[in-house]
């Protein structure tokens, strides 16, 4: 079974272990429709927040773009668990939120509208977080 095959699946713990698969690959052109697919999935929000932190947790502009252009035009609902999943990946290091902030300040940038407005929402978010751990 591929990736993509497991991300239509009925089971939503299939439909997250894709999502968690396909960032890797978030680079790749034909990767974007079915992230974006399970970013929104629909059916079950753990599958939105296991894909995006998956992507987030790449730390790249691949990763952060594809949830900047999700965030762009999330609703309510699903904004929020990005919003969580920003929070929760983000919380920890003050280099690694510090150098999203930094990407997504190049994103904000972009010429797809979608993805500038979502960087800039990313950003807001990221510049909310007081993480846990600094530099000595």
């Amino acid at each position: 079974m591929t990736l993509g095959e497991l991300g239509r699946s009925h089971d939503y713990r299939d439909r997250a272990d894709a999502g968690h698969g396909l960032a890797g690959f978030a680079e790749m052109e034909e990767a974007l429709g079915p992230l974006l697919e399970l970013v929104f999935d629909p059916g079950d929000t753990f599958v939105t927040r296991v894909t995006t932190e998956a992507l987030l947790r790449r730390k790249d502009t691949a990763g952060l773009t594809i949830v900047a252009s999700a965030l762009a035009v999330a609703d309510p609902h699903h904004g929020d668990w990005i919003h969580t999943a920003v929070v929760d990946v983000f919380s920890i290091f003050s280099r690694d939120r510090d150098d999203a902030i930094r990407l997504c300040e190049e994103l904000s940038q972009d010429a797809d509208d979608r993805v500038a407005r979502g960087a800039w929402q990313l950003h807001e978010i990221l510049a909310e977080i007081d993480p846990v751990l600094r530099p000595a």
